[in-house]
């Protein structure tokens, strides 16, 4: 994994622990153990359905939106 840091640089955190059962999946804020887990997890973050979706904010969590990667609005 490779990670850049921008003109103000970056905080990191390495957290360890037990090795885990099989391969894991990264793409953006994403982690899964499938690759369709991972593709999921991105389609229902595109479709942004924030009230009733996967991805349920907290009540007033709506002032900023973080869009994925490449995805219009980025």
């Amino acid at each position: 994994m490779t990670v850049t840091a921008g003109e103000r640089g970056a905080r990191l955190m390495l957290l360890g622990g037990e090795t885990l059962n099989g391969p894991r999946y990264v793409s953006w804020n994403f982690v899964a153990s499938s690759k369709e887990k991972l593709e999921a997890a991105k389609e229902a973050w595109i479709e942004g359905d924030f009230e009733h979706g996967r991805f349920q904010l907290p009540p007033d969590d709506n002032s900023e939106f973080v869009p994925f990667p490449g995805q219009p609005g980025n």
